[in-house]
């Protein structure tokens, strides 16, 4: 799991136009440190992650300052399946995880935060 947060806090970027252009961000941080992944994955109906990177590390990227309770239970549903073994929150503005979630380790990746930018 450090390896792939080592490659998500080497992202850069002036302006992020939408949640995609985050996803090619991260793709290419993740090609630049040699971790294989794959890309909107299927976890099971309704339960699509945008990646699940080295051994199940899942990374979800979100745009803003989503609605923190929809991320939560959203990072919960990914948590309950067993290739999931992580997640990485990868978001524009800084949130508050727990270190876990059933069982498993989370971390939430301010970007503006990494960037220098206040965000809160």
């Amino acid at each position: 799991m450090d390896k792939v947060i080592s490659a998500i806090k080497r992202i850069r970027c002036h302006v992020l136009i939408d949640e995609y252009k985050l996803h090619g961000l991260i793709a290419e941080q993740l090609n630049v440190a040699g971790i294989s992944y794959k890309n909107e994955v299927l976890l099971a109906p309704r339960n699509r992650i945008d990646f699940i990177a080295g051994n199940g590390i899942g990374i979800e990227a979100k745009k803003g300052k989503p609605n923190e309770q929809q991320v939560l239970r959203q990072l919960e549903r990914y948590a309950a399946f067993d290739e999931v073994k992580g997640l990485i929150l990868v978001i524009e503005r800084y949130m508050d995880l727990p270190e876990t979630i059933n069982g498993k380790p989370v971390i939430s990746i301010g970007l503006r935060k990494l960037w220098g930018i206040s965000s809160k």
